[in-house]
């Protein structure tokens, strides 16, 4: 090799070691997090018994690369930390702020208190544990069985607001970091989850099929109310040189008129379409209101002139709901299949796949799969707006207005006589509340809080990616001796009771006493444990979409006391 080859090779093999060994450089920085995100969401996809550990496998590969030694500084890893937690409550508040409240409705109320009761039992199987298997004079050991809390729900941003609340309890540092109880549990949570949902099954001997078929008729009892179609003949005066739109308002019922027929020519009546006495029309509206149609509009008479018509084409078409109006308005309400003659099918929110059930309300922002004669689909179309031009601007302003004030409000100080240290809701739990907030109240205020499903989870996953990964590399350091030579086994099979126990017992409860369908308890505790592997477990196994009923109902309230029951823990049990 020549002098000049040397020479390239040592600058070469110089510059590629300083690359990764330069802890100050930004590209250092970057690259660290670079390869340990790469590699924790490619890892993540592998499935072992048909369940993965997704992006969470971030975590992992960064403790392993902070246990190898391949760092950063650690201002900064906290700072990327502490903004990626940020960035991914704030946006899941957002997600779920404008279904949150309406989940405390009628059909969400026993529900919820089912998933309330189910995480006081897992806080209460948590302190259990720790006073059985732990030395509780330890000072580390109730934080570190708080991370395996978090770790066996597989709630991640509990875990980014329990750390918090540690650092403000230990304002001088501690040498423990519990991630590393996080991390221990949560490989069998995600396991546990899914298993002690199925020992539910036999636990109430419960017949799948039969499940699929009590649920297929519970919804169909539920459909909107019986359709009437009628001829009639405008025989009230009012009504004359009166166009629909004015009719319809004085009328103050749902009816939708289909066609008229004017000095013999039939017409597709429009909202400004002017009405004159002898015109016949077709109207739909439900049997209740048949009645009192009749007597404002006119006789019923018989017609064939509709018949002559062309057969409708029927289709299934997906809808943007971006009509203000409709904002707030309950499916049921609607009666679509009673004045269109067409099926709502599917609703998707920010991602998730939601029911559609009479008691579900739209929000700017939906997709709704309508089936129907394309006639009558396109009358849908314009009436919940569907135009995707008003929603794709995106609303940085507002995500970063909200953030500042979600800071302010998280770091507000609440003294409560007893507590050293006053409550303050943090960096995870300001922000969320604020987003909550602002998803659904913001139009109030004239904020436009709407961002598209793929804009949410992009900065959703990058803000859990950030957080994760620094919170690996930042415990990979002593990672090994608080598992293998410390008490790392305690937190696995601990991790585990405190994953099952809670799940049986609201499980057989739900099942038992308040006679709830099998898939809708699997997905209320999915929903309960936030955990989207079970979800769609519980999807692949049922023929209809009461899973997705029972997650997006309870977790709203279960995300919010995830993180805020991580703080309260800390400061009341660790500050004292």
């Amino acid at each position: 090799m020549s002098t000049f080859a040397r020479i390239i090779k040592t600058l070469f093999m110089d510059w590629l070691i300083k690359l990764f060994t330069h802890q100050e450089s930004v590209a250092h920085i970057v690259l660290l997090y670079s390869i340990v995100i790469a590699l924790g969401v490619y890892l993540g996809k592998i499935k072992i018994g048909g369940i993965s550990l997704g992006v969470t496998f971030i975590l992992f590969v960064g403790i392993l690369a902070g246990h190898i030694g391949f760092t950063g500084p650690l201002p900064t890893l906290t700072f990327l930390q502490d903004f990626g937690l940020i960035l991914f409550v704030f946006m899941i508040g957002l997600q779920v702020g404008p279904g949150f409240f309406e989940s405390f409705g009628k059909g969400g109320i026993k529900l919820n208190i089912l998933a309330c009761c189910a995480i006081i039992l897992n806080v209460a199987v948590m302190f259990a544990c720790y006073y059985l298997f732990f030395d509780t004079s330890k000072v580390e050991n109730l934080p570190m069985m708080v991370g395996t809390l978090y770790g066996a729900v597989t709630n991640t941003p509990g875990l980014g607001a329990a750390k918090e609340a540690v650092a403000s309890v230990f304002p001088n540092g501690a040498n423990f970091d519990i991630a590393s109880g996080y991390a221990c549990a949560y490989p069998l949570g995600v396991v546990g989850i899914i298993g002690a949902t199925l020992a539910i099954k036999f636990i109430c001997k419960i017949n799948l099929e039969k499940e699929n078929s009590k649920f297929e008729e519970e919804e169909t009892e539920n459909v909107t109310t019986k359709p009437c179609t009628m001829y009639l003949k405008v025989e009230n005066a009012y009504l004359a040189g009166r166009n629909l739109q004015e009719i319809t308002e004085f009328l103050n019922r749902d009816v939708v008129c289909t066609r008229l027929m004017h000095d013999g020519l039939v017409s597709l009546p429009s909202r400004d379409t002017i009405f004159h006495l002898g015109d016949e029309i077709l109207v739909v509206c439900a049997e209740a209101d048949a009645e009192a149609v009749r007597a404002f509009i006119g006789q019923e008479i018989e017609a064939n002139w509709h018949e002559e018509d062309q057969p409708q084409r029927m289709i299934s078409r997906r809808i943007l709901v971006t009509n203000s109006e409709v904002n707030g308005k309950a499916l049921g309400k609607m009666h679509f299949r009673t004045l269109y003659g067409v099926n709502v099918t599917r609703i998707s929110r920010q991602g998730m796949d939601l029911f559609a059930s009479r008691h579900h309300r739209f929000q700017v922002g939906d997709k709704i799969m309508v089936a129907g004669p394309e006639e009558n689909v396109q009358r849908v179309a314009e009436l919940m707006g569907n135009s995707i031009k008003r929603l794709n601007a995106p609303n940085i302003a507002t995500i970063f207005v909200g953030i500042i004030v979600g800071i302010i409000f998280g770091s507000l100080p609440l003294a409560i006589p007893g507590m050293p240290v006053p409550l303050k809701l943090g960096l995870a739990g300001g922000p969320l509340i604020i987003a909550i907030l602002l998803g659904r109240f913001g139009y109030r205020m004239h904020l436009v809080t709407y961002t598209t499903t793929s804009a949410n989870l992009m900065l959703r996953e990058i803000g859990l990616a950030l957080f994760l990964a620094s919170v690996g590399i930042k415990a990979g350091a002593g990672f090994w001796e608080t598992v293998a030579q410390g008490d790392g086994l305690k937190y696995v099979y601990t991790g585990f009771l405190i994953t099952i126990i809670p799940i049986l017992i609201i499980g057989t409860i739900a099942r038992m006493k308040y006679k709830f369908n099998y898939f809708t308890i699997m997905g209320m505790l999915a929903g309960t444990y936030t955990d989207p592997p079970a979800l769609a477990y519980a999807n692949s196994v049922c023929s209809g979409e009461a899973p997705a009923v029972g997650y997006s109902t309870v977790y709203p309230l279960s995300m919010f006391l995830r993180i805020l029951l991580a703080q309260l823990i800390i400061l009341f049990f660790c500050g004292a």
